[in-house]
């Protein structure tokens, strides 16, 4: 449960990070949101590991930081200025699904009856909570919010694939530098002077790159390591739990009854991804490596050559 726990950092942080990015953030600058938002955090996890990527690890980290940081944080600013919390928050609930079947072919996780229902029940609870027909959805957030959806189902599963050879806070840190790298000079480019920054502008920006970023992407990815792909996206619904929670803490919402069941159910989804016990071994035990032609043979010669022989259950 351990990881569990730990894994739910990160969606707990991403929800607060839709509210911060619409009410303090510049809505006409998401290239610099975005690298002010990854390159920040890639340099304090950096100082903290102090491991430079070594072997593949050199393209992995420019892939990855491309697809998980940079296009993924431009895409989810722009649907954070588009979109309310509620409608951004739903169509990202369809995550779950999308990286169990994304695992299915690259990380050989096969669909588990329970992942598949929590799934389901999960996003019907997600629209039970936000769906309640006030808000106008914006045709170009939508289309943001899905495409940011996948490519964070695709390479988060792909880093999961890639997991072995380094260690997760090194490999977190990577990627975030490598991803706001990227995105300075187009920022620069196409965006012109960085924006003037404002005392609570500053300070939002600290937030969302360490608490946000920093922090919750190495929850996440330590629990991409520990865990299937279809349990971290269950545990990945509490994020539109804890941005209906946040609605009832600052702007003293209350909840209704349709919002206590629709959390009723996203819990519930959640909690029928927990892992089991044999799926747990199996994620933590390497497959076991086939016996060589050669080691066989040496085996075979060794048991012809040996004294001593084996009773074959006659009571001799």
């Amino acid at each position: 449960m351990r990881w569990v726990a730990l894994t739910a950092v990160a969606p707990v942080a991403w929800g607060t990070n839709y509210f911060v990015t619409h009410e303090f953030l510049p809505a006409d600058r998401p290239l610099y949101g975005a690298a002010l938002r990854a390159l920040p955090a890639g340099l304090v996890l950096l100082a903290l590991c102090r491991q430079r990527p070594h072997g593949p690890w050199w393209w992995r980290s420019a892939v990855l930081g491309v697809l998980n940081m940079s296009v993924f944080f431009v895409l989810v600013y722009v649907a954070s200025q588009l979109l309310p919390t509620s409608i951004a928050s739903t169509v990202m609930a369809v995550s779950p699904l999308t990286m169990m079947l994304i695992a299915w072919p690259l990380v050989s996780e096969r669909l588990r009856a329970a992942h598949l229902a929590g799934a389901a029940i999960g996003l019907a609870g997600v629209c039970l909570m936000l769906l309640t027909g006030v808000e106008r959805a914006s045709v170009p957030g939508v289309l943001a919010s899905a495409a940011a959806m996948l490519v964070a189902s695709f390479g988060h599963v792909l880093a999961k694939r890639w997991n072995s050879g380094a260690d997760v806070l090194a490999s977190t840190a990577w990627q975030l530098t490598a991803g706001g790298l990227f995105l300075l000079p187009v920022a620069a480019v196409v965006e012109g002077p960085p924006p003037t920054l404002s005392g609570p502008t500053l300070l939002a920006f600290g937030y969302v790159a360490l608490v946000a970023t920093a922090l919750a992407f190495a929850a996440w990815f330590t629990g991409l390591r520990h865990l299937p792909a279809g349990t971290v996206g269950l545990i990945g619904l509490l994020n539109p739990v804890t941005g209906v929670l946040l609605g009832t803490a600052v702007a003293g919402e209350v909840l209704t009854i349709q919002q206590l069941g629709g959390l009723v159910l996203v819990l519930a989804g959640v909690v029928l991804g927990r892992p089991t016990r044999a799926g747990r071994r199996d994620n933590s035990q390497p497959p076991l490596r086939p016996v060589s032609d050669e080691c066989a043979a040496r085996s075979s010669a060794l048991n012809a050559q040996s004294p001593v022989k084996i009773s074959d259950g006659g009571g001799e």
